[in-house]
């Protein structure tokens, strides 16, 4: 390899010291005693985003340690590689460029190209969006994975500014109960489906497809051309199947990347070709950040660095993601993918194994749900888990409706109260509480015959377990392109630092190819050359 891997680096060696010597026992209490300033000195701003590192298990030193680990590896050289577009998809051969997608007009690579698809994308989606004329209501996503994960996240956070006559639904499971629901639900003349595939191959797609076209012909539907889309590279396939329409991208556009993409198309259709636009202003605003900021305060660099001390010092194995806006409720079934799918590698980009973790388990829910969910564990359980808090300042009701006076003034209330309520947690994470306060409380709901001493240990909290908080000042697809781009290159950094190869995915081969095979033999009961396992659990799931 032309670069080090992170643990091939003189500063891996020495932040491996500094962990034994000041990393592992790290207090954040004690450092913000130690140093007033610590939030003032670890406040990051970035474009539509502010971040709070302080509560972090780092300081100085730490980040001194992951600065030189990060120039070693040389992390800013590979980002330019990126970025001008060289094959650094080693495996398949690719560039990657996603960041081409949002880039202004004449100013990015392959420029003519995306420009061209996303003048006609947008020029379509304004003909759909006027529903007087074109008669629709409903729009069907039908993708899987890149292809609805994205789309299926920003559309509810934009919600506010969402077409009021027009109302989204994605479908992606092969399981027939996630489609007819949404069947149910529709007329077939104020219909529109986009099937969303680059090959127009994808199983769980074209089955859902298929599905959609044969509800659509025995609904009494006419006209597929009219009523049927499609975000394809694979214009003869969808021609055959009866579309006319297409919008297609091109393959180094990886998946989990691809919601700037034609694959945009209900974004844009839910919330409209200038705040699509919007939505991929803030993306490159982040863009231009991350190639130009230096190191010590870019913020995907460092999130990027912390990540990698936490999970390869501290040997944390998971990370919470806490979005405290409803909007963001898929946010991290979104993360999950381009984390996960992106960083969950074994083997470095000569495909020699790794003597190192790599990607973090990444899970959540939206506050305040978690509260009464799992933040029990996060306060008081066995395993420390980092939690990422996204806090946006002011809401967006009023941009989305008219509605009363007082309901405003209520929906404020509880936007406070929301506000409030992650501040709180991320406070108690870190300041815990300790037996003796413990002890000196009362508690009205305890046992009155338990021991005092022994309820006194049931209600501490340990504390010193850290989290990073995002604020935004409101939600709008500016503010959410950037903050999604920024996850988008956190995620490249802590992958070059390991050595991996962010950009393919051939975990997902192997189960695909093993379905095609054991689908046959559920109908003949052929299990010839199966495992006992799969062969008995087959006979018993026959017809």
């Amino acid at each position: 390899m032309m670069d080090p891997r992170c643990d091939q680096t003189e500063a891996w060696a020495a932040l491996a010291g500094h962990f034994e010597a000041h990393g592992r026992d790290f207090d954040i209490r004690e450092a913000f005693a130690r140093d007033p300033g610590r939030f003032a000195s670890m406040g990051v701003e970035a474009p539509e985003v502010f971040a709070d590192l302080s509560k972090n298990r780092i300081d100085t030193a730490t980040m001194h340690f992951l600065l030189d680990l990060a120039k070693e590896c040389r992390i800013e050289a590979r980002r330019d590689a990126m970025l001008r577009g060289d094959p650094i998809n080693t495996t398949e051969g690719r560039a990657v460029l996603h960041t081409a997608l949002r880039a202004a007009r004449g100013k990015g690579p392959f420029s003519d190209d995306v420009h061209g698809v996303l003048d006609a994308m947008l020029s379509y989606v304004e003909s759909v969006r006027d529903t007087a004329v074109s008669g629709i209501r409903h729009i069907v996503n039908i993708g899987i994975g890149g292809s609805d994960l994205g789309p299926q996240m920003v559309v509810p956070a934009l919600d506010a500014f969402a077409h009021p006559g027009l109302t989204l639904h994605f479908v992606s499971n092969v399981d027939g109960h996630d489609i007819v629901p949404v069947l149910r639900r529709l007329d077939p003349a104020q219909t529109l489906f986009i099937i969303a595939s680059k090959t127009f191959t994808t199983q769980e797609t074209m089955a859902n497809a298929h599905a959609a076209k044969a509800w659509f012909e025995a609904s009494g539907g006419t006209d597929i051309a009219k009523h049927f889309c499609a975000t394809t590279t694979n214009v003869a396939a969808a021609a055959a199947f009866g579309i006319t329409t297409t919008f297609g991208f091109w393959d180094w556009v990886g998946g989990r990347y691809s919601l700037w993409s034609a694959i945009g198309l209900p974004i844009a259709l839910a919330i409209g070709a200038d705040n699509f636009r919007a939505l991929l202003a803030g993306a490159h605003a982040m863009d231009a950040h991350f190639a130009t900021a230096p190191a010590a305060k870019n913020l995907p660099m460092l999130l990027g660095l912390i990540d990698v001390w936490y999970r390869n010092f501290h040997g944390f194995t998971s990370r919470c993601m806490a979005p405290y806006h409803q909007g963001l409720k898929r946010l991290p079934a979104y993360l999950q993918q381009l984390e996960m799918e992106s960083n969950g590698k074994r083997v470095d980009l000569d495909g020699a194994p790794l003597p190192f973790a790599t990607s973090p388990v990444v899970w959540g829910e939206p506050g305040t749900n978690g509260q009464h969910a799992y933040f029990q564990m996060l306060h008081q359980g066995t395993d420390v888990i980092p939690v990422e808090f996204i806090l946006v300042r002011r809401a967006t009701h009023a941009i989305g409706g008219d509605l009363h006076a007082p309901l405003l003034e209520q929906l404020e209330r509880q936007h406070a109260m929301l506000l409030a309520n992650g501040l709180a947690q991320a406070q108690a994470l870190m300041q815990g509480k300790s037996t003796a306060d413990a002890a000196a409380e009362k508690a009205p709901t305890a046992s009155k015959t338990l021991d005092p001493a022994v309820l006194a240990k049931h209600r501490t909290f340990p504390g010193n377990r850290p989290s990073t908080t995002l604020v935004l000042d409101q939600l709008t697809p500016r503010s959410l392109g950037a903050l999604i781009a920024l996850y988008e290159h956190r995620v490249f950094v802590s992958g070059a630092l390991w050595g991996i190869n962010s950009f393919d995915q051939w975990g997902v081969e192997l189960g695909k190819a093993l379905c095609n095979d054991l689908l046959p033999r559920l109908a003949s009961g052929d299990t010839a050359g199966l495992d006992a396992s799969t062969a008995g659990l087959m006979q018993r799931l026959r017809p």
